[in-house]
């Protein structure tokens, strides 16, 4: 594919300047984030860390990136979204450079805190919100679904090619060419350059040919988001058990993979997310934005608890990689209804409330891993992740069958 083929995937033509800077921003900081989760596990045990305590700052990033997505739902509304945006790509540079900078454990874990380093394949950071409301602003309907598509395929897009740079600090040090911990450093501070890239874009003013909605408390979708929030939670805490720098460290403490493999192998499922992203638009046109979310997300569950309990690394492998192709379909879908069961001026607050719940629920999940990883429980966070997710997409299907999205807005 040529390099105006792939930013034509991740960019279409038509879309706003402010709705294209989203997209950038995001394929830039899933860069960062498919490295870090792949290399974090491997960087802290490098350090001398164990289990337990990759767990529970894994534990304390995602609890962080909640309360600063709790206080932008609170504050936000008072300060341009512009800047928001600008200071969260600063706390990106910050991350880095203290990841780089930093080897003792409480030093790290204020940094984990207050930082947007994320160990998780998705985005559960304070740019979440942020982004989506800026995007559900920017389309209506059917393009809505398809924008939010192309923002979840920017992220795996990018974030698989992260996942194979993850590679390059053991191939450095194969080949003699520096010390295999000084290259992990090193990939520490290209996030915090990332993040430079990141706020230089979200400095330039946003120019949005609509007209501009001023942003509410929700009010009459207060029941519904209080609902979607609830069922969301259970799915983000289910995930948080298995964030990718978990499940990368399974794949060391179970089948002894290399961290050249991990990366490899993450780049392949990286793609796989991307093309069925690709597909969740038109399915969703077909199908539903409910039937879409549920009933691909089902079978990807069972995918996961047929991998936890394989014999061998090839045929856990294989059932990732079928995970991969149907797991994240639901995340395009999942966004663009939210936005479309909201009055336009909710959407910031719903996005925001959403979010919160998702991340308070997610950073639950790392330490528990953790502490049944270090008791030699290997399986058991992954079949009860698999088992929570398909109950979620019971209940969601349960909930909100009758309730028809307003795709005009």
């Amino acid at each position: 594919m040529s390099r105006s083929a792939a930013a034509a995937l991740i960019v279409p033509s038509g879309v706003e300047a402010g709705a294209a800077r989203v997209l950038v921003a995001r394929a830039l900081r899933a860069f960062g984030d498919g490295y870090v989760s792949v290399l974090l596990p491997a960087y802290l045990l490098a350090l001398g860390f164990g289990e337990l305590d990759i767990g529970v700052l894994s534990t304390v990033a995602l609890f962080g990136s909640a309360i600063a997505t709790l206080s932008l739902g609170a504050f936000g509304n008072r300060v341009p979204e512009r800047r928001l945006l600008a200071a969260a790509a600063f706390l990106m540079i910050l991350s880095g450079a203290g990841f780089a900078g930093l080897s003792t454990f409480w030093p790290l874990l204020v940094v984990a805190f207050f930082g947007t380093l994320n160990p998780s394949g998705g985005d559960v950071s304070v740019f979440l919100p942020l982004e989506h409301a800026r995007l559900a602003a920017s389309s209506t309907g059917d393009s809505r679904t398809a924008l939010f598509a192309r923002y979840s395929l920017a992220g795996s897009l990018a974030g698989a090619i992260g996942a194979l740079a993850a590679a390059l600090p053991e191939l450095a040090a194969r080949h003699g060419l520096a010390e295999r911990l000084e290259c992990m450093r090193a990939m520490f501070w290209a996030y915090a350059l990332i993040g430079i890239a990141v706020w230089l874009l979200y400095r330039a003013p946003s120019h949005s040919p609509k007209a501009v909605i001023r942003p509410e408390p929700l009010k009459a979708s207060r029941a519904i988001v209080v609902k979607l929030a609830a069922l969301f939670s259970v799915d983000a805490f289910a995930g948080g058990l298995l964030v990718n720098s978990l499940l990368v460290l399974w794949l060391f403490e179970r089948f002894g993979m290399s961290l050249t493999a991990a990366a490899a192998f993450f780049f392949w499922t990286g793609l796989l997310s991307a093309g069925s992203q690709l597909a969740a638009a038109p399915i969703a046109r077909r199908f539903g934005l409910l039937n879409t979310m549920v009933f691909t997300h089902i079978p990807s569950s069972v995918f996961l608890i047929a991998a936890a309990v394989s014999p061998s690394l090839e045929v856990a492998l294989a059932f990732m990689l079928l995970r991969s192709a149907l797991s994240q379909m639901d995340v395009p879908t999942r966004s663009a209804y939210v936005m479309a069961v909201v009055t336009p001026a909710e959407r910031p607050a719903a996005a925001s409330f959403t979010a919160v719940p998702r991340s308070l629920a997610a950073a639950a999940g790392p330490a528990l891993t953790g502490m049944l990883f270090s008791a030699g429980a290997l399986a058991a966070p992954l079949i009860a992740c698999g088992v929570l997710k398909i109950a979620y997409d019971l209940a969601l299907l349960a909930a909100f069958r009758r309730t028809a999205p307003n795709l005009e807005n």
